[in-house]
């Protein structure tokens, strides 16, 4: 199987499936004498681990780190940096009944399709399991990126129910399990998804990723641009369906005027009036906030009935059982952030390594 490393200069290699022994990967490209340990890491997977509301997936993944190289007394070498996390609360009996049937909107008749063979245990390597180690290489690429950089998102619209952008408030997301940037919406979401998932379905989301502080000079003009490679970033996450950069769709309603990113000097330093082009010109950043959305489906895995086929081409009715999220758009948060911070260490070193 192809496509399972991302990056250039800082690049990552992941493995592993859903319901295995273990899931990791190996980070590439990570300078020498940076300060690493477990704990560094261990935060932002603890912001990813399922099971700690009612809105996510019940399974008991404690997803405690272990670095198994590239460090030595607590300063990375300039080695790869393997990592892994052992899968403590697999249960493949959950998909014993369903291992011949394709899962409507899930990656099983296309995996089996292309492979002639597929890991029905809760998707395989086409889990959002494996979303657990890109949040590892992300607190690597933020170790990188330093403390001038900052990477944060928030869940800005739940099914059909958005935000209200004037009461955004980036205190609030640490505040609440779905990572909401307004407190009055959090209430509203929370009797949604309850709905939701007695009803044995899920609903889609959109999460807004904001990097600050970013230099200006990242990214190059043609094929390498900043925004491109955060789109591609992005789309490579589980059930994202849309990204846009800045204004994104939304610019196409505006006028020239309007989506002019105009300017003016302060203090001897150029400065923007607005930011519609979400901190990335021409592929490369602008030293403005670099800001990034992305759309995710609702969950494949519901307990409504759906019609599909089997493996023998025979038609058939399957629900989906086991510990799902009704709402997957709510663990993405810290998996957007993670892949975002990614795209901009590994600009940067190459940007280092072009100019400087």
């Amino acid at each position: 199987m192809s496509g399972n490393t991302f990056g250039h200069t800082f690049r990552f290699t992941t493995f592993g499936e859903s319901h295995g022994p273990a899931i990791g990967c190996v980070v590439d490209g990570v300078p020498p004498r940076i300060a690493l340990e477990d704990a560094d890491i261990q935060f932002y997977l603890d912001r990813r681990r399922p099971g700690q509301s009612r809105h996510t997936s019940q399974r008991r993944e404690p997803d405690r780190v272990e670095i198994v190289s590239g460090v030595f007394e607590s300063l990375t070498t300039g080695a790869p940096v393997g990592l892994l996390i052992r899968n403590k609360d697999a249960r493949a009996k959950d998909y014993g009944a369903i291992k011949d049937m394709f899962r409507p909107g899930h990656a099983d008749y296309t995996y089996y399709e292309k492979y002639g063979i597929r890991d029905y245990r809760g998707g395989g390597r086409a889990s959002a399991r494996e979303t657990a180690m890109r949040v590892a290489a992300g607190a690597i690429a933020r170790k990188i990126l330093g403390a001038s950089i900052r990477v944060r998102g928030a869940l800005i619209q739940v099914g059909p129910h958005a935000i209200e952008r004037e009461r955004w408030d980036w205190d609030t997301v640490e505040r609440n399990p779905f990572w909401c940037p307004d407190a009055m919406t959090v209430e509203l979401w929370e009797s949604f998804l309850d709905e939701v998932r007695k009803r044995g379905s899920s609903t889609g989301a959109v999460i807004e990723v904001v990097a600050s502080g970013v230099p200006v000079g990242l990214g190059a003009p043609v094929y390498d641009k900043l925004d491109g490679d955060l789109a591609k970033a992005l789309m490579t996450i589980n059930a994202v369906k849309g990204v846009e950069i800045g204004a994104g769709f939304g610019a196409a309603a505006l006028s020239g005027e309007e989506n002019a990113n105009e300017m003016r000097m302060a203090d001897g330093a150029v400065t923007f009036l607005g930011n519609q082009a979400g901190g990335v010109l021409g592929g490369i950043s602008t030293g403005q906030d670099v800001v990034a959305r992305f759309a995710v489906k609702p969950t494949s895995s519901i307990t409504v009935p759906r019609r599909t086929v089997t493996t023998a081409g025979e038609e058939a009715e399957v629900v989906t059982k086991g510990r799902h999220d009704p709402c997957v758009g709510i663990r993405a948060v810290p998996v957007g952030e993670a892949m975002v911070a990614c795209v901009l260490a590994d600009h940067l070193l190459r940007h280092r390594a072009q100019c400087g």
